[in-house]
């Protein structure tokens, strides 16, 4: 039986994206963000992407995407996906959405 080979771990820089929207009807909201995700799941240097919604607030949605790099993920920005999201929300937002690129950190990389 071979033994699978080792991906090392210094090699390895995982970007996160986090997607912030307060929904003035979250009803509306929900279809375009759920379109969304499917979409970006499918993408090839995307790991994953998960929707979420507050317990607490039931219009406010958070998106947290994972990116094989982080050009991956600012190039993501201007895909036609993100685009057609983007378009979709006008009119049913509170207010612009948070936007933030992250490095993902691990305990392992606190040493």
């Amino acid at each position: 039986m071979t033994e699978p080979t080792a991906i090392p771990d210094d090699d390895l820089k995982i970007a996160l994206v986090q997607l912030t929207f307060d929904a003035n009807d979250a009803e509306l909201l929900l279809p375009v963000l759920s379109k969304y995700v499917v979409m970006t799941r499918n993408q090839l240097e995307c790991r994953n992407v998960d929707l979420c919604v507050s317990f607490s607030d039931p219009n406010h949605f958070v998106i947290i995407e994972k990116w094989d790099s982080e050009e991956a993920a600012r190039a993501h920005f201007d895909s036609a996906v993100m685009v057609e999201m983007a378009e979709s929300c006008s009119g049913i937002l509170a207010h612009r959405p948070d936007v933030d690129l992250l490095e993902g950190v691990s305990a392992h990389d606190l040493n």
